[in-house]
């Protein structure tokens, strides 16, 4: 059998790489949010934490436990609209890019 590389291993090293990866995946993670599926969007925020700003550091900036903000990013995890979008905020100055919001026209 083939050894396989982690995941989290894997999208750690991709985003330290790749910058525009990283924007894909905070744009892919609000894209979620907006279109009804948090709990996709909390764990994708989740592996861009790991990979770029870590826990520990985004705690002192949101001046939040790492504890919470690790529970506040899982599945069953439960943030207020305040602390996800000081997490948003948190990451958006670490990738060092701003947020814009595309809308598309309905179609019928």
């Amino acid at each position: 059998m083939a050894l396989t590389r982690d995941f989290k291993h894997t999208v750690v090293s991709r985003v330290k790489k790749d910058p525009a990866f990283a924007q894909a995946l905070l744009d892919e993670a609000l894209t979620l949010l907006l279109n009804g599926d948090p709990a996709t969007a909390k764990l994708i925020l989740r592996d861009l934490v790991n990979a770029t700003i870590g826990f520990e550091s985004l705690a002192e900036k949101v001046h939040k436990p790492s504890k919470s903000l690790h529970r506040m990013l899982s599945r069953s995890g439960n943030p207020t609209l305040e602390n996800f979008s000081a997490v948003l905020g948190a990451i958006r100055k670490t990738l060092h890019v701003d947020v814009r919001t595309v809308v598309s026209p309905a179609t019928a």
